[in-house]
């Protein structure tokens, strides 16, 4: 019994050893990191077109599309060093209705990070710098499919959110339809409406992403669009169903900010 007393002891020992000799990773190198926005209504997956949902106002109402930009991405290691991704590499557009556009890929370097920051929207820099420097998917000019530039207003649609509810009147083409179109990023001389919002997650709840060369982190985060309706501020379909560049927006972008959870960490 003794003997295997201290044959248990010398491979616990063992194991200690190894761990805190563990090579500390080297933060000059860069590493793949990819930030996963899962869209969900409530405790639902939200279900383009075919899903039903209810707001708090008893409104039922389905989404059509969603469509967001998120950009601007900083991380803080757990020795609270934090990281800037350039900006040149910090914008992307969240499109629900395809499976390729519902992450955002960084590189990073290699270290264990606690805590996450992003803007939803443009900033106001890189809204106003010249043509040759919006590329991408922030080129204007670009795939029209994205629809996510307001051509009369010089200026990025940020959120973008339609649907179906028979609280809405009826349209033009005889759809019950709502619109949420929000953006706004201030102004110089004359400013105007700022919906620009930035969102920091702490990760350490959840998992400390570890980001590693030769394999990819992924933080998975749940972004529930109900908050658009029943965030901060209450919104009723029936009051509101077309909120484009108003000042009713800034309720709206107040909301969403609030849509976005960390819910795991894959290493």
């Amino acid at each position: 019994m003794k003997k295997y007393f201290l044959l248990c002891l010398a491979i616990a020992s063992l194991t200690a050893c190894q761990k805190d000799d563990a090579p500390t990773p080297d933060s000059n190198v860069k590493a793949a990191l990819s930030v996963e926005f899962d869209n969900i209504v409530g405790g639902q997956n939200l279900v383009l077109n075919t899903g039903t949902y209810t707001n708090s106002f008893a409104e039922s109402y389905s989404v059509s599309e969603l469509r967001y930009y998120v950009s601007n991405f900083k991380l803080t290691n757990t020795s609270g060093v934090t990281y800037t991704v350039p900006q040149d590499s910090s914008y992307f557009l969240i499109v629900e209705s395809d499976e390729t556009k519902h992450e955002a890929e960084l590189l990073v370097p290699q270290g264990d990070y606690s805590s996450i920051s992003f803007t939803v929207g443009v900033d106001s820099l890189r809204s106003t710098m010249d043509l040759s420097k919006r590329t991408g998917v922030l080129d204007p000019a670009g795939d029209m499919e994205t629809s996510m530039y307001w051509g009369w207003n010089s200026g990025y649609i940020f959120f973008k959110m339609e649907g179906i509810s028979a609280a809405a009147p009826l349209d033009n083409s005889g759809q019950h339809k709502f619109r949420y179109h929000i953006g706004g990023f201030g102004g110089y001389s004359a400013p105007t409406i700022n919906n620009i919002k930035t969102v920091t997650l702490d990760l350490t709840a959840g998992g400390v992403p570890k980001v590693r060369t030769g394999r990819e982190a992924n933080i998975h985060l749940m972004v529930d669009v109900a908050k658009v309706l029943d965030g901060n501020t209450p919104v009723s379909i029936a009051a509101h169903p077309s909120v484009m560049f108003s000042d009713f927006s800034v309720t709206i972008a107040n909301n969403y900010s609030s849509m976005f959870r960390h819910d795991h960490t894959e290493n």
